[in-house]
């Protein structure tokens, strides 16, 4: 049976310092930034996913010594071969599975990370159930859960419900980071996709408070000339 050690071995035989240290750029790990002190292995994203396939079958034992890895490949790893095993998953260790991704919040913590993993494991789980804890996460002073309570509405959305995103939208409106900006102006830029009324009914109510990242990003598939009656304050 594999175990975390094959994983890190399979992770570390092709780590690259070169991308390493472009990846700590990218990923903003410098003093000061959102993701300071961040460690890379320097692994590109197509090695993890196939690494993450191979070893699908981890255990949750196994899989929670990546998510707790320094190292910012490490977790992603982690992250993907949790997302396939919930894919596979029964209805009773799909709960099991969401119940590990909420008590390891705290090493889901770059934007990536929440990404590739928020709309496949909690928005999945939450979407015909109790959906308050989305609200206390977009409560938490923590940028990265605000980010995975807007990023979980993106299965509601592909499955045509707005309505918790909107919420969402406009309660974190005044939000101070930059990164939950384009979070919220993704996510209503897909609802536009799918029902550009409603976004336009949105927008028309708070467009002129909305922070510009944010405007930007929700209006970015309409016409020119639509595009600049919004940004036009």
């Amino acid at each position: 049976m594999y175990t975390n050690e094959d994983v890190l071995n399979d992770l570390k035989a092709i780590a690259d310092p070169e991308i390493a240290e472009h990846s700590k750029r990218y990923f903003k790990a410098g003093p000061g930034e959102y993701g300071e002190g961040d460690q890379f292995l320097g692994i590109r994203v197509p090695d993890q996913r196939k690494i993450a396939k191979k070893y699908r079958e981890l255990d949750l034992h196994s899989v929670e010594k990546l998510i707790t890895s320094e190292f910012h490949e490490v977790r992603l790893t982690a992250l993907f071969i949790l997302v396939n095993k919930y894919k596979k998953a029964s209805e009773k260790h799909r709960e099991e599975i969401f119940g590990f991704y909420l008590d390891h919040l705290d090493y889901v913590n770059n934007w990536d990370l929440v990404d590739s993993s928020a709309k496949y494991i909690a928005g999945h789980f939450l979407f015909e159930k109790d959906r308050s804890i989305i609200y206390k996460l977009a409560d938490d002073e923590s940028l990265w859960k605000r980010r995975i309570a807007v990023l979980t509405t993106s299965y509601f959305i592909d499955q045509n419900d707005y309505s918790t995103t909107l919420e969402l939208c406009e309660k974190l409106i005044s939000d101070e980071e930059d990164l939950i900006h384009k979070a919220t102006g993704w996510m209503l830029r897909e609802i536009g996709n799918n029902d550009k009324a409603t976004l336009t009914d949105f927008l028309n109510k708070h467009y002129k408070t909305m922070p510009r990242t944010m405007l930007r990003y929700a209006i970015e598939k309409f016409p020119k000339e639509e595009r600049e009656i919004y940004l036009v304050k």
